[in-house]
């Protein structure tokens, strides 16, 4: 089986890649082809048929054509169920998901905590889960008031003076921050600066970001311990550095010691510090990023301030801005004159009060049912309830560490972590179980794995983020599991490995085949002609 760089198999093994539906049933089969309460549901293309709908519906009225040569000519070929029928086909879908309602999620970098009801409650209070981003500023009031309170939170807890509201998604604060670092340099005339640092254990949106901007970028290798040395970025400074992209805690688990000379030296040579603001939530109410010398920073509510995560979006990436970037913060923005907040949405408007912002990032004001999901979170926790949350985050971190530190390896030394704790697969050596093989046991075990094969300046990675969300009891069972599947492989029992999953509705995929060769239609069976008799 042939390997990549991160030790992820290229290759499926031969035993998961013939295995068939048939042979990956466990235990006796049924007539319906259902197990108790697990359904064989097919596609709901195979359920319903073009000809049958749920609802009655008038023949319409005739239309004049506008579409000339563009208008469809076939059937549009939507599959129509009952009412029942269609509520039947999603709920026994559903059942087949994994989510943090049903089981701990250990996915490391991603933050997959538990979302209080409270605060979908209060996204859907009239005022806030209704309001149209079209309406007049004197109608909406109150959600005004609610971003302006919820931003001076945010500036409050990161040392910031300034923020922009708008970025949908912490890619999005990513490219806002990095597009006020290059209105920053272009007011200065300091248009030579187009290169970016970023560590190799970065996001992988660091670079993509940087790029997108218009940057080409540098790599800043890691130290052996996972973290940067303030020396290697001072030797890669110079005239052409816009900035340096940095996360930290970093992607490793592991707070940058040296970041404070980091920043120092970046100002030194005239460039701006980014810093990824993705892991913010093991530090929230412990450090203050303006406080380390950072000039940008996106925040991932649904990381640190509990928004769902996940599913497409609604997403929010708020990024704060230091006071050599603020005035170049984009459109809209809020301002307060005379006690009176109100949003600033035009660059006549802007330039009028000395703000110089590089543009609008996005057509609104930004995603308002995250902005009241995350201000309840704030204000039901309090100060001291939002650093427990952080303390408790990193605590559940270290507890795993410690439970399973003899089973499994880690690749910068038994040392503490912040928020999620890093193992590797050297463990794993000899016993033919690969990281891949790993994961798809623990699916066995009813958990998701965690993230796997990232960062990948870590061979054969497992990355495993509790949160604060989970209690002692949950964190006893996960650690107890992961450590029966480390003795069971170094015990030779591959075959529970390379078999899994078998108790899930499907078996394992050829994932490379998948990934190259996506089937994204589905197209009706062809019907065998039988043969005469």
């Amino acid at each position: 089986m042939s390997m990549n760089r991160q030790g992820r198999p290229t290759t499926p093994s031969t035993l998961a890649a013939n295995q068939t539906d048939a042979e990956s049933s466990s235990g006796e089969e049924t007539f319906s082809g259902h197990k108790g309460l697990q359904h064989e549901e097919g596609l709901i293309f195979e359920r319903g048929r073009s000809d049958k709908t749920g609802v009655d519906l008038a023949d319409p009225l005739p239309v004049e054509p506008r579409l000339g040569g563009l208008a469809r000519q076939n059937p549009i070929g939507l599959p129509g169920l009952a009412e029942p029928e269609t509520v039947r086909h999603y709920v026994r879908l559903s059942r087949m998901n994994y989510a943090i309602d049903s089981g701990l999620y250990p996915l490391g970098s991603c933050t997959m905590k538990h979302n209080p009801r409270l605060n979908e409650k209060m996204a859907r209070l009239p005022g806030f889960g209704d309001v149209h981003p079209l309406q007049p500023q004197s109608t909406v009031k109150g959600a005004i008031a609610l971003i302006e309170m919820l931003a001076g939170y945010l500036m409050e807890l990161t040392g910031m003076p300034a923020i922009a509201m708008s970025p949908k998604a912490g890619a999005h604060g990513e490219l806002a921050g990095m597009l006020a670092v290059k209105a920053a340099h272009d007011a200065a005339g300091d248009t030579d600066r187009r290169i970016v640092l970023v560590p190799e254990s970065a996001h992988g949106t660091n670079p993509a970001t940087a790029a997108f901007a218009g940057y080409s970028v540098r790599t800043i290798e890691a130290r052996a311990d996972g973290t940067v040395a303030a020396q290697s970025v001072k030797d890669a400074l110079g005239p052409e550095v816009a900035a340096i992209m940095l996360t930290n805690p970093n992607t490793c688990g592991l707070f940058e010691p040296e970041v404070v000379d980091i920043a120092d030296a970046v100002h030194e040579a005239g460039a701006y510090f980014y810093c990824d603001g993705a892991n913010f939530n093991a530090i929230v109410g412990k450090v203050r990023p303006g406080d380390l010398g950072i000039d940008a920073m996106h925040i991932n509510l649904h990381k640190t301030f509990s928004t769902p995560h996940g599913g497409g979006g609604p997403g929010a990436g708020p990024v704060v801005l230091s006071e050599a970037l603020a005035k170049f913060a984009p459109l809209p923005f809020l301002t307060s004159e005379n006690g009176r907040t109100r949003l600033v949405e035009t660059l006549s408007e802007a330039e009028s009060l000395g703000a110089d912002p590089f543009g609008r990032l996005t057509a609104f004001h930004g995603q308002m049912g995250m902005f009241v999901r995350a201000l309840s979170y704030m204000l039901s926790h309090g100060a001291d309830g939002m650093r427990q949350a952080s303390e408790d985050a990193v605590l559940a971190a270290n507890y795993v560490r410690a439970g399973l530190r003899d089973v499994m390896s880690q690749p910068f030394g038994d040392q503490p972590c912040m928020h999620e704790v890093l193992f590797d697969d050297k463990f794993l050596k000899d016993t033919g179980v690969t990281t891949l093989d790993f994961a798809k046991a623990m699916i066995d075990e009813g958990y998701h794995p965690m993230t796997m094969y990232f960062p990948l300046v870590v061979h054969g990675a497992m990355l495993i983020e509790p949160t604060e969300s989970e209690s002692l009891a949950s964190l006893d069972n996960f650690i107890a599991t992961l450590r029966n599947l480390a003795q069971a492989a170094r015990d030779g029992q591959k075959q529970r490995f390379t078999a899994a999953p078998r108790f899930t509705p499907r078996r394992r995929l050829d994932e490379t085949q998948a990934a190259r060769q996506p089937v994204l239609r589905w197209t009706p069976p062809v019907q065998e002609k039988e043969a005469a008799e």
